[in-house]
């Protein structure tokens, strides 16, 4: 029997709550200063991840096309475009509209969508294949979407800028780890569960960083509990429709089960550790760098749940057949 609440998701709000309650040591701005400490995890997250990419299991899943294709434009381009439909009756809140933007730019998350897919018995290797090149593509896309937006509202964005710190912090160390994939490869894998407790450990302190600067800057003040429930609703109601035109798609072009679970479930998930990492780039030196966060992490507790029970019965379904 699964557990329903995910003991992170349970951190994750502990450190929301302890950013409100004690939020001066986000606040220190000296050598061993939390902004310091997080973008060191950072590049540290993503020497890790390349390190486990194993080109092996990226080779295997290379071939299946039609998957790739409608896992890369549902991640990129309909969550984007769903968004964007609705900016044309932003008004008053578009800082809110671009944190459910940012949430739709982001790439699909890695681990959690390979477990998934293996659980409701769909295809393993493009499920590695598509999330890890996911990872890689949004390291670009995601900047370049929020580029065409950030001109509405009052944030400071340099894009060339914000790209150099992207490959300082996050291509470099990518590279570094798959140029040691096959000295220390692995090594990876075979200690990939602690290795996931520290990404874990890492997105918390940037949770905790964002809300901290967040809450001593009033942010939240100002945002009425009608705006939240907003939040709330609009991040579900996107779940609902990239997962049902994945479904209707994937069926369309006569994919098979196996190849439709993969579809369905790589491509309607978003990264937690990427939103995390990128929020702190992206946004760097920002108020509400805590409300952008908000949508990402509902989403990543929404997706965790429904994903979990949606393939816990089709894994059922194999069994009884």
């Amino acid at each position: 029997m699964k557990k329903l609440i995910d003991p992170f998701i349970i951190a994750l709000l502990f450190m929301i709550a302890l950013g409100w309650k004690y939020p001066n040591p986000a606040l220190y701005d000296g050598w061993f200063s939390l902004d310091n400490l997080s973008e060191i995890g950072i590049a540290l997250i993503f020497f890790l991840y390349g390190l486990k990419l194993s080109p092996a299991e990226m080779r295997k899943g290379m071939n299946n096309i039609k998957v790739h294709i409608i896992v890369q434009a549902s991640t990129f381009i309909l969550f984007p475009l769903l968004v964007i439909a609705f900016f044309p009756f932003v008004k008053d809140s578009k800082l809110i509209w671009l944190a459910i933007f940012f949430l739709a730019t982001l790439p699909s998350t890695v681990s959690s969508s390979v477990v998934m897919v293996a659980m409701a018995k769909g295809n393993i290797p493009p499920a590695i294949f598509n999330a890890s090149l996911s990872g890689l593509i949004g390291i670009f896309v995601t900047p370049l979407w929020i580029g065409l937006f950030i001109s509405t509202t009052n944030i400071d964005f340099e894009l060339s800028g914000i790209l150099f710190s992207l490959f300082l912090k996050i291509v470099l160390p990518v590279i570094f780890g798959l140029l040691l994939n096959r000295i220390w490869g692995r090594l990876a894998q075979k200690h990939s569960k602690q290795l996931a407790i520290f990404d874990k450990a890492i997105i918390l302190l940037i949770v905790y960083k964002s809300f901290s600067k967040s809450f001593n800057n009033n942010l939240f003040e100002t945002i009425p509990w009608i705006q939240l429930f907003i939040i709330a609703t609009a991040v579900i109601t996107l779940f609902a429709l990239v997962y049902t035109s994945i479904h209707l798609t994937s069926k369309w072009i006569n994919l098979n089960r196996k190849d439709r679970i993969t579809a369905l479930f790589c491509g309607s998930k978003k990264s937690l550790v990427h939103g995390t990492v990128m929020s702190s780039v992206l946004f760097k030196g920002m108020a509400s760098q805590g409300l952008m966060l908000l949508p990402i992490m509902i989403y990543h507790a929404f997706q965790l749940v429904v994903i979990s029970f949606i393939a816990q019965r089709m894994a059922k379904k194999i069994q009884s057949s």
